[in-house]
């Protein structure tokens, strides 16, 4: 258990009756109008606003996650929201629930893959990236587990988003031994297993958070942030062109052609 404190605090915000303080920025005259949402983020997570380069990759971070298309995030959105029109939170919170390790949050895995392999201390310093990178790729054949941020079950040989991300990163300063470390690991693992496995987006990702320090306890939360802004478009088109109804109909029609009890 955690030692009781003596006084609660949080250093995010507080108002009193005339003042909204956020991180040490008044609120109204300071951020308002001022800092865009993805800068809103980064300083939700690091206490400061982003110098420009930062502001520039993190938002692209952010804005390439927030949608891909009628994902199962986005379906189980859909199909709550059916069934509860009246809380379009809970389909929102619905769809965020499935960000695990297969969609979206497998940029954590990436990312504690990474800092594992080449700890925050030894970045920078010329590690033998190579070496690590085989280390890595052996380690996770050798376990039967699948490397974090490689493969994609539609675009191949290379996912688009990828090297815009990269270049993005390269750009503004954010491209090191981290994004260099999983392009090493993409390529020994492609070479070991004879198939083609594209660094994916959150695979990069999941990288270029390595480049900015983050905690790798917080790094999925940035597909959280983002998810639920693309959540919310996807219920207001579900108001306007419904699907998820036929949806439901088509799958019980389907099973029921396919295992019910006139089949054969």
């Amino acid at each position: 258990m955690p030692k009781r404190k003596d006084k609660l605090t949080s250093n995010i915000g507080w108002s009193i009756s005339d003042q909204i303080n956020v991180h040490g920025l008044d609120l109204p005259s300071e951020i308002l109008g001022h800092v865009n949402l993805g800068d809103m983020a980064f300083m939700q997570v690091t206490g400061r606003r982003p110098d420009p380069a930062e502001s520039v990759v993190f938002n692209a971070i952010a804005v390439t996650l927030v949608e891909h298309g009628i994902t199962p995030s986005a379906l189980v959105a859909r199909l709550t929201y059916m069934g509860a029109p009246e809380s379009l939170q809970a389909a929102v919170a619905a769809g965020l629930c499935g960000l695990g390790t297969v969609f979206v949050g497998s940029m954590e895995g990436a990312s504690r893959m990474l800092y594992a392999a080449l700890p925050r201390d030894q970045a920078g310093q010329g590690a033998d990236l190579g070496a690590i990178a085989d280390d890595v790729v052996s380690d996770h054949v050798a376990a039967g587990r699948i490397v974090p941020g490689l493969g994609h079950p539609v675009h191949k040989p290379v996912d688009p988003r990828t090297p815009r991300l990269f270049q993005i990163a390269a750009e503004n300063g954010k491209s090191g031994d981290y994004v260099r470390l999983m392009q090493l690991i993409q390529e020994k693992a492609e070479a070991q297993s004879g198939r083609q496995l594209p660094i994916n987006a959150t695979g990069a990702i999941g990288a270029i958070c390595c480049e900015f320090g983050f905690p790798q306890e917080i790094i999925r939360g940035f597909g959280v942030m983002a998810r639920a802004i693309g959540l919310v478009g996807h219920i207001l088109e579900e108001t306007r062109d419904p699907m998820a109804y036929e949806i439901w109909q088509r799958t019980e029609e389907e099973i029921l052609a396919s295992s019910g009890p006139d089949r054969g």
